[in-house]
């Protein structure tokens, strides 16, 4: 599947202020997209994100959590588990759309649009390198900072 071209998007960030990628040129930018604040999996996404977050900074690279969250439940989602990161809020669905991830999913036997787990790597001009759709959240940060590793 080819993949959008995405150059910049904002939005809305936990730390008050707004996140543009366009802003962090010159850094690798990890962008993962997850369904929704303090639910297990993701929860244990932002974990692994978290203790690996030492080894992504000495890689040149930032992580950014994306979700269709409040800023509010950002906030204390990302207190609760200290995220070092930030979380952007994309309640409008607007850069969701832009990267594709909203999908039909199946819950409790019901098609119900949501947020396809999914990660997103840029290269520190901006450039999209590596994504990853459609994935299980246990063990996928070590993938990614594999990944960033090599860039």
């Amino acid at each position: 599947m080819n993949e959008p071209v995405i150059t910049n998007f904002e939005l809305p960030s936990t730390g008050s202020t707004p996140f543009k990628l366009s802003d962090h040129r010159g850094k690798n930018v990890v962008v993962y997209f997850y369904p929704k604040d303090n639910t297990s999996g993701c929860t244990l996404e932002g974990q692994e994100f978290r203790d690996l977050y030492a080894d992504f900074a000495k890689a040149n690279t930032i992580v950014v959590g994306v979700s269709r969250d409040s800023l509010k439940s950002h906030e204390s989602f990302k207190a609760e588990f200290e995220f070092p990161f930030e979380l952007l809020a994309d309640t409008d669905e607007k850069v969701c759309e832009l990267f594709g991830v909203m999908k039909l999913k199946n819950m409790y036997g019901k098609q119900v649009r949501g947020v396809e787990r999914s990660t997103f790597v840029f290269d520190a001009e901006g450039k999209l390198v590596k994504s990853w759709r459609g994935l299980k959240a246990p063990g996928h940060a070590a993938e990614v900072l594999g990944f960033v590793q090599g860039l």
